[in-house]
């Protein structure tokens, strides 16, 4: 499991010389992001580098998560109870149902609801700052904050476990 590390930067030539700083510590491109405010990801930052600035995944997979375990405990008693006449096969096909459509509710609820970083770190954006945003193991991190935070960065107290990545 990957951990997530978030450090801030004062302009675009800075998150660069961090995000290099990052790389050569051993930390993969896919794993560096960016976070910054509309207009300055808009006109300066790359499309590859940008972080998703929703929570839609996480969402998704909780929605499924709930779903799938609704839908099995309402399949589970719809075969205890012998006038519905549920077989199991039709508590599976409850449980698949739930977690299809507690997947869809998380995605649809999870594409309005800014990720963690933007929600804890919204001053650092609004002040047009640049987040420079590091998921790597443990031992990766410990090797790249040192020389992150000696291209410029500031480290910022988020320090938390990624699933998705």
């Amino acid at each position: 499991m990957k951990t997530r590390y978030v450090f801030s930067t004062p302009d675009l030539s800075v998150a660069r010389t961090a995000m290099q700083a990052a790389r050569d510590a051993g930390i993969a491109d896919r794993d560096v992001s960016l976070v910054a405010r509309e207009d300055i990801e808009l006109q300066r930052i790359p499309d590859h580098l940008m972080q998703g600035r929703n929570d839609f995944y996480p969402a998704a997979l909780r929605g499924g998560a709930c779903g799938g375990g609704t839908g099995l405990l309402l399949g589970l008693i719809a075969v205890v109870v012998p006038p519905l006449g549920v077989t199991l096969a039709g508590a599976a096909a409850m449980t698949v149902a739930g977690a299809v459509f507690g997947c869809w509710i998380g995605e649809l609820v999870g594409f309005e609801v800014p990720d963690a970083v933007s929600r804890k770190f919204k001053a650092e954006i609004a002040a047009g700052r640049i987040l420079v945003v590091i998921d790597g193991s443990k031992e990766q991190l410990a090797t790249a904050t040192a020389t992150i935070a000696q291209a410029g960065a500031t480290p910022l107290p988020f320090h938390t476990h990624t699933v998705l990545t």
